[in-house]
């Protein structure tokens, strides 16, 4: 059950992949990017669990709160405005 979870996971992120590359705005690329981010997280956990490594859980935190503040960024980004306002 969990390898078919680790290849829905890989697919998915194979979709946002596509999105990425032919989204027709900023924005589309921006969520697409945010998402996979989100099953690159869960790809981590599944794999934790799976093999045993709990490093892999710290991997996904650390991935999560980057994507958080870089979403922040790209948000601040498209509304114009300076990064320390």
């Amino acid at each position: 059950m969990m390898n078919i979870a680790l290849y829905l996971l890989i697919a998915f992120c194979l979709l946002c992949l596509i999105r990425i590359i032919l989204g027709p705005t900023v924005a589309d690329r921006v969520v697409a990017i945010d998402i996979m981010g989100i099953l690159v997280v869960g790809i981590c956990i599944l794999l934790a669990e799976k093999t045993g490594r709990s490093f892999l859980i710290d991997v996904g935190m650390a991935w999560i709160i980057l994507s958080f503040i870089g979403t922040l960024t790209m948000a601040k980004y498209l509304e114009n405005k300076k990064l320390n306002e």
